[in-house]
């Protein structure tokens, strides 16, 4: 991972620009980018605006994280795209300083241009990476940037306080359009106000969700999530129609976010994996469990603030199974050379936090099975969480 903007302009240049090809919308933030992209995407497309989305991270494919009205790229337009980039990036990488390369990141994010102009778009809702500044989604001449929340995560990239975090983000905003922000604290309205300012931009801050609209999702979290998509979709289409929002809302079933597995017992599958992630979560648990015990299976990468992420959701569990995800998992993923925390540590801290029935397994898969065995001896429910990279375990 490098930072910097150089290897992507020239990257885009090669290619013919083609995140010029459509309207942009720029997704940066600490939570909820993945879930507002989509919900955003999907609101395009109801009111006949073609849209595609580019979303981060994927479980097995890296065409997952390429839509197109709303379903995942076909093999075909996905290879064609890949092939297109790999020639540009030999070309660029000639032009570079010796060790220089494009990175699997910006390489990744010119493919998604490339086939969000192929497909032929009108729009293309664009998550940022990690941060904004520096990030190779950065190259967008975007009508909409979405902030969609702020929290302590990389501090060590993107600085140590929320409106040091703020700024990296916000530096995305383009001159004459609109910023919208959601649940953020005053210091960070403060200074998104300011920046918009600066940027002769449309301010919209979302602080609350009409409840004549009724999500699928039980979790608050989402409800928010839906109203910073309203907005953002309105930066596009202008006027909404209220009948096409409820038909996004009643019909949106989000991959690893709150997504309920029937069986027995049922499942939740969420991607939190930092502290303020896991406050979410553990708000919208108790509604989705109602009433019955909840066992989670967890596992952190080492990057990520665990015993912050295991304090959230202590108050909600009723027992917990901490596990590990295997590096090659993770190499297929898109992150070779990451890790996860060992699941002693975790079960540690999971006892630390006041939980009784602590469990430790290091093989993710037979992890799940001890905590459904759980669960199903007290007659309630698997939560799956931790990290993205842990769900795909829960559903083989």
């Amino acid at each position: 991972m490098r930072f910097g903007l150089e290897r992507i302009r020239k990257l885009v240049s090669v290619l013919g620009m083609p995140q010029h090809r459509f309207v942009s919308i720029h997704v940066v933030g600490t939570n909820g980018k993945s879930s507002v992209a989509e919900m955003t995407a999907a609101l395009l497309e109801a009111h006949g605006i073609s849209a595609g989305a580019y979303l981060s991270p994927h479980d097995e494919r890296w065409s997952e994280r390429i839509q197109i009205g709303g379903a995942e790229i076909s093999p075909a337009a996905f290879g064609l795209a890949v092939e297109r980039v790999a020639q540009a990036v030999t070309t660029v990488d000639r032009t570079l300083d010796q060790g220089e390369s494009v990175t699997q990141f910006e390489a990744d994010t010119a493919t998604a241009f490339v086939a969000l102009a192929g497909a032929g778009v009108a729009a293309g809702v664009i998550e940022a990476g990690l941060g904004g500044r520096l990030d190779a989604t950065n190259v967008l001449p975007s009508r909409v940037t979405v902030l969609t929340s702020i929290g302590l995560e990389h501090t060590e990239w993107l600085g140590e306080t929320e409106t040091e975090i703020a700024a990296e983000k916000l530096a995305v905003l383009r001159d004459h359009t609109r910023l919208v922000v959601g649940p953020v604290s005053e210091a960070v309205e403060d200074l998104a106000r300011e920046t918009a300012r600066e940027r002769h931009s449309e301010l919209v801050a979302v602080r609350d969700l009409s409840p004549r609209v009724g999500l699928a999702s039980p979790a608050p979290y989402q409800r928010r999530n839906f109203a910073v998509a309203l907005a953002a979709a309105e930066g596009v289409v202008g006027s909404l129609d209220p009948e096409r929002v409820a038909d996004v809302a009643a019909d949106l079933d989000l991959q690893g976010r709150m997504e309920l597995v029937a069986g027995d017992p049922p499942l939740i599958l969420d991607a939190a994996h930092n502290p303020a992630g896991a406050l979410a979560l553990a708000e919208a648990v108790p509604l989705a469990a109602a009433g019955r015990p909840v066992i989670a299976c967890l596992a952190v990468l080492a990057d990520k603030d665990a015993p912050g992420v295991v304090g959230a959701l202590a108050p909600v569990l009723d027992g917990l199974v901490a596990t590990e995800i295997r590096a090659e998992g993770l190499a297929i993923a898109g992150r070779p050379g990451a890790r996860a925390r060992v699941a002693s540590e975790l079960a540690a801290a999971a006892r630390e936090a006041g939980l009784g029935w602590v469990g430790e397994e290091a093989d993710p898969a037979a992890a799940i099975a001890v905590a459904r065995s759980r669960a199903a001896e007290l007659g309630g429910v698997v939560l799956v969480t931790g990290s993205h990279y842990l769900l795909r375990y829960a559903t083989e």
